[in-house]
């Protein structure tokens, strides 16, 4: 009989104050068996209904100090093996002239710890939190109120701007209420306030896309102590914005469950997919895709996402996130987004042919008052082939790369361009410089010239 069938006829004299004598003629349990169901209950409330294994069953009853030792000797570390326990006790048992207890027993004494205390004794106080400690749960009361952003490097290797495989990073913001993808940002390298605040630029604005109308500026954005999430230029932002930062505790990244759900889905679901997936146990693919495929990959994959059913939700993020139909919170305008979360101001002086800029030529009709002003150039490091450019801190116009006006280039393409073009000049230059100088095998001295007469020397240089 288990705990609640005792509980279930205990009750009627807890609650309903029928006598034990009158339960014990009605169900047929001893009126004694009662009695020491009730005493349980008193001292240890329901739990202390259940079974539990008495190491004094079949014998002796087990002195209260053996049973410390036994307990003392498993939690300490490195933990012995109950073996060892039961030859270290019955060694102090023959000391002390007392009868030792058996292997069961020892075993039964062992097995009887409560699991967090070994846990804290065995394994330290940050296993015990995370194994023991109870977790609560938020959930934000409406779209928008809470979001979450954190980064993580996929497993997938992809053909880098220099040719050579690389290994990309995904930054994701995730409305807390609906689930919904609000953001996102693919990028090459370590994780950055530029590639942080991009993301939070695409999450805020409107998308092209029709079928991803998630939008707005959150009240809260929540993330972990990374230096991308914790610098100035994010905390600037959200003052400006009026967005508030909240970090979660060092070490404990329990609180973003649901974005971690959402990597797990990406790695499960999309990346084995793809080609130059890093599977487990496996050698290295070959890479086929480019930054721009797997943010093509990536964009596909989150508004499908955002469209289907969730499993706990019972409906799609984007069902959730619209709700009963709502407003979000939006900057005045994108070029304000853009003046808080685009890359670092570049100043240039507008010349009679447009701005120059990172070896390309940028036009706009209206830059035709403000040649030989400077002007502060902001840029999307994944598309150079335009720029926007502010003057005295007002927006001033988007000029476009005459070279590429139907094309979509990015920093590190054209970082690459130069790099190898360098490459290609100092291998032209080594060759040249082969044809004049003598190669290190070649021991023969030059010719003198004809008419160039030779040093003298004396008998104690030659020494």
């Amino acid at each position: 009989m288990d705990a609640s069938e005792r509980w279930r006829i205990l009750r009627l004299h807890v609650d309903d104050a029928i006598p034990l004598a009158a339960l014990a003629r009605t169900t047929g349990i001893a009126e004694r068996t009662l009695q020491r169901w009730l005493a349980r209950y008193r001292t240890g409330g329901y739990p202390a209904l259940a079974d539990g294994t008495r190491t004094d069953h079949g014998g002796r009853r087990t002195a209260p100090e053996l049973v410390r030792l036994v307990e003392g000797l498993a939690l300490t570390r490195p933990r012995p093996s109950i073996a060892t326990i039961h030859r270290q006790v019955s060694v102090h048992c023959a000391e002390r002239r007392q009868p030792a207890p058996s292997y069961s027993v020892v075993r039964s004494i062992v097995n009887g710890l409560d699991p967090g205390m070994v846990t804290l004794a065995l394994e330290g106080p940050a296993s015990y939190r995370d194994k023991h400690e109870l977790l609560l749960r938020r959930r934000a009361d409406r779209p928008n109120a809470i979001w979450q952003a954190d980064h993580t490097m996929l497993d997938l290797l992809i053909v880098g701007p220099d040719g050579k495989p690389a290994r990309p990073w995904l930054t994701v913001v995730l409305d807390d209420y609906s689930r919904a993808v609000c953001g996102y940002m693919v990028f090459l390298g370590a994780p950055s306030a530029a590639n942080t605040a991009l993301a939070l630029r695409q999450a805020i604005w409107h998308k092209p896309e029709p079928d991803w109308p998630v939008c707005g500026i959150p009240d809260v954005l929540y993330t972990d102590h990374g230096s991308d999430f914790t610098s100035h230029r994010i905390g600037d932002t959200a003052a400006m914005l009026r967005l508030r930062i909240i970090h979660s505790q060092v070490a404990r990244p329990q609180g973003r469950g649901k974005i971690e759900r959402f990597f797990g889905t990406i790695n499960t679901e999309l990346l084995p997919t793809l080609p130059g997936h890093l599977a487990p146990r496996s050698s290295a693919p070959t890479p086929a895709l480019d930054l721009a495929g797997v943010d093509s990959a990536i964009n596909t994959f989150i508004r499908r996402y955002n469209a289907r059913t969730h499993r706990e939700l019972r409906k799609s993020p984007l069902e959730a996130w619209i709700a009963h139909g709502w407003l979000p919170r939006l900057p005045d305008s994108l070029e304000q987004l853009d003046g808080f979360l685009l890359t670092v101001p570049t100043t240039r002086v507008v010349q009679r042919d447009g701005i120059h800029f990172e070896g390309l030529r940028y036009t706009a009709t209206t830059l035709a008052p403000f040649v030989g002003s400077t002007v502060s150039v902001r840029y999307d490091p994944r598309d150079v082939t335009e720029i926007r450019v502010f003057h005295r801190d007002a927006f001033l116009c988007t000029a476009i790369s005459t070279q590429h006006q139907t094309e979509t280039i990015s920093l590190k393409q054209i970082q690459a361009a130069r790099n190898a073009q360098r490459r290609a000049l100092r291998g032209q230059i080594r060759e040249r410089i082969a044809i004049v100088r003598p190669t290190p095998d070649d021991h023969t001295p030059p010719a003198p010239a004809p008419d160039q007469p030779r040093l003298k020397t004396y008998e104690e240089d030659r020494s």
